[in-house]
């Protein structure tokens, strides 16, 4: 049993390479993207279908995809029976909400750059709304059931200023003159991707 619960703390440290698979994704498809404004344009503009960085973008986020939802599934399995009903939720929730990303930005990605209105911009916008939607719910039960267990009141507080982040980049993307709606976007999109990676590094150390 020991031996199985090892293996899958290991195979868990994907969300972490995930983390850097995505931040290469967003490195390199700005450097191949003459002209990108990181300041006013969205991540999702690396990878629009009109893009001169989506190929080396898409490929990049491919991997990032496949790393995270992998390594979601196994918190999936690691947690079983641990910490809590509340906490274990949560992390059902994050993984959901891992999946419908991974599958519905690749199947929906931007059809150019900003927002054109075809159904492929719906679709990507209706997946955005999924996403963050779960994300909020995922990571408010992770916090209650931190908090609940008395012993990872920490990681709870992490969790908690985490979401306050990632609804303050939320918000503000609808508020922000346009010329800084891109930092606005990343505090919201960052801030889940990075959560993603500490909460599968302290798996790995069993600190939770």
């Amino acid at each position: 049993m020991k031996t199985n619960k090892d293996r899958v703390q290991w195979l868990v440290l994907m969300g972490v390479a995930g983390t850097v698979f995505y931040f290469l994704h967003v490195i390199l498809g700005e450097i191949n993207y003459p002209g990108y404004h990181p300041l006013e344009q969205a991540v999702s503009d690396l990878t629009a279908a009109t893009a001169p960085s989506r190929e080396i973008a898409s490929a990049y986020s491919t991997v990032y995809a496949f790393f995270t939802v992998t390594a979601c599934t196994l918190l999936c399995v690691f947690y079983q029976g641990r910490v809590n009903r509340i906490f274990r939720l949560g992390i059902y929730l994050f993984t959901v909400m891992e999946w419908i990303s991974a599958i519905g930005y690749t199947l929906f990605s931007l059809s150019s750059s900003g927002y054109a209105g075809t159904f492929q911009d719906v679709m990507h916008m209706v997946v955005t709304a999924f996403v963050v939607l779960l994300s909020i719910t995922s990571m408010i039960l992770i916090a209650v059931g931190c908090f609940r267990s008395k012993v990872h009141k920490r990681f709870g507080i992490f969790t908690i200023a985490v979401l306050g982040i990632m609804a303050f980049g939320s918000i503000a993307t609808g508020i922000v003159p346009v010329g800084y709606f891109g930092i606005a976007e990343r505090l919201s999109v960052y801030s889940v991707v990075v959560y993603g990676a500490v909460l599968s590094l302290l798996t790995f150390k069993h600190s939770i």
